[in-house]
């Protein structure tokens, strides 16, 4: 068996690194002080015979959207030109990541309804309520509008792979009838929803007049403010996680709330709404006596409460009471 021994040859460079120059670009001298002082900007631009010409022409998105037949059109909104482009996402938020991973194949187990090739579907009954027959005048009269109100609300579709409950948006809304005898009151409200909430707020005012209450029609009286996409997962992340676990009693959620279109509500006193963690780090700034409640309407793409109750449920999110679908 041969042996190798160190020799010389093996301290040679490869033939692969021969190409390689032995010193660096960085070492090479820079312009001496002649050249430095004969670049002149501004002697240069004077003496040019043609100036270069101005601004190019740059694309400004149209304002308002005037129907998909006109012939010039907004661009999507995932187009960095476009008037409502958001950037990101930046990160993947826990929750997000849990109900892409775990809780969405979940909800599709457990809404399963199975339906062999070629069943019809079952007929829809109608919802809208006729006339009597008491007039002729009645015959040929479109049907009646649903009782409490003038819109239907939504149908219930079967869960599947194609429309499965996700979070679409969260609302809160704060409302200070006392910022009228009170000054300062609205400004807290404001600086707690954008601290909690990440967001711009918006200030809401009063459309009628409420004796009870001493307020007037266009007195400003509440805040408001929306947050949609992966904001809106860190939130309630943060509320299912580090607010609601630390409130005294608190028995959960009502199961009696919704509006039977897939969206819940929740309220939290202002001893609650002082557990989170951007109002704890800080707490001293705001005034204690003029801390304000608040509404949270977590907005789903769900069709009914149930779907959304097994959605939230399923995040971490408690109900109690009996269950009205």
């Amino acid at each position: 068996m041969a042996t190798r021994y160190a020799s010389t040859e093996v301290n040679k460079a490869a033939p692969e690194l021969a190409d390689l120059e032995p010193s660096s670009s960085l070492g090479v001298p820079g312009p001496d002080k002649a050249a430095v002082e004969a670049f002149n900007t501004a002697k240069r631009i004077e003496d040019r015979p043609q100036q270069l010409p101005g601004q190019r022409y740059q694309y400004h998105p149209p304002k308002y959207n005037r129907g998909p037949l006109h012939p010039i059109q907004s661009p999507p909104s995932s187009d960095p030109t476009a008037r409502d482009f958001v950037p990101g996402p930046f990160h993947l938020p826990r929750l997000r990541q849990t109900y892409e991973s775990t809780i969405a194949a979940d909800l599709l187990t457990m809404t399963y309804l199975h339906k062999p090739p070629g069943t019809p579907d079952p007929p829809v009954r109608e919802r809208l309520r006729e006339w009597d027959d008491s007039s002729p005048y009645n015959v040929n009269r479109p049907r009646r509008g649903p009782r409490g109100g003038s819109k239907l609300d939504l149908l219930e579709k079967n869960v599947s792979w194609r429309n499965l409950p996700e979070v679409k948006a969260v609302s809160l809304h704060a409302f200070m009838p006392s910022n009228t005898k009170v000054p300062g009151t609205l400004d807290v409200a404001r600086s707690v929803l954008q601290s909690i909430s990440g967001n711009t707020t918006e200030i809401t005012k009063v459309k009628s007049n409420v004796v009870q209450w001493k307020i007037r029609e266009g007195d400003k009286t509440g805040v408001k403010t929306t947050i949609h996409g992966n904001a809106a997962y860190d939130f309630l992340d943060k509320l299912i996680t580090l607010v609601l676990p630390k409130i005294k009693d608190w028995p959960g959620v009502s199961a009696t709330t919704g509006d039977a279109n897939g969206n819940l509500q929740i309220g939290l006193n202002p001893d609650d709404l002082a557990w989170f963690p951007e109002l704890q780090v800080n707490y001293d700034m705001y005034p204690a006596r003029l801390l304000p409640g608040c509404h949270i309407h977590i907005q789903t793409t769900a069709t009914s409460n149930r779907q959304a109750r097994l959605l939230l449920q399923a995040m971490g999110l408690p109900f109690y009471g009996k269950f009205r679908d």
